[in-house]
């Protein structure tokens, strides 16, 4: 697997990314019926190419929800409690959502594009970038943001234009 280039993938996104949008909002109104199944057999084949240690846009660039769970947890693994955590790392959105105050995370070694909470990152970090869903439906709106970000993602939605023209 090659290293992925961060300027090679944002043009792809730029010159493919308004026809991505349009198929997927095609798609969410008329769902295939093996979209499902195919996303799970396909999801493999996407990996074999996207190194996500070569990449870390997503953390570069994108910032998850906090639940409190996660919260308590990477609070707990820090040796902090939940508030001073919330006080140092995080900051309400205007849905109320708890943020990274920063971008890129404050937990990204940008050397290594390793993360120094991995082990307890956030449930969304863990879950990103939700491609084989039991509802891929339901998630082709985040799909519609992460082909921006995501260079898995990218890749699964052009795979998707291929097999549900």
């Amino acid at each position: 697997m090659q290293p992925l280039s961060l300027k090679t993938f944002k043009k792809r996104v730029a010159s493919n990314k308004r026809k991505m949008r349009m198929f997927l909002t095609r798609l969410k109104k008329t769902p295939p019926k093996t979209l499902d199944q195919w996303a799970v057999t396909t999801e493999p084949n996407v990996w074999k190419e996207v190194d996500c240690l070569s990449c870390a846009n997503c953390c570069k660039s994108m910032t998850p929800t906090f639940t409190n769970a996660d919260i308590k947890r990477i609070a707990n693994f820090l040796g902090t409690t939940a508030n001073d955590f919330r006080k140092t790392y995080l900051l309400k959105d205007r849905t109320g959502d708890w943020m990274n105050v920063k971008q890129p995370c404050q937990f990204l070694d940008m050397k290594t594009h390793k993360c120094s909470i991995y082990a307890v990152r956030p449930s969304d970090c863990s879950g990103f970038p939700h491609l084989s869903k039991k509802k891929v439906e339901e998630y082709i709106h985040v799909h519609h943001q992460n082909i921006e970000f995501c260079p898995a993602t990218f890749n699964m939605v052009e795979r998707m234009m291929q097999q549900f023209k």
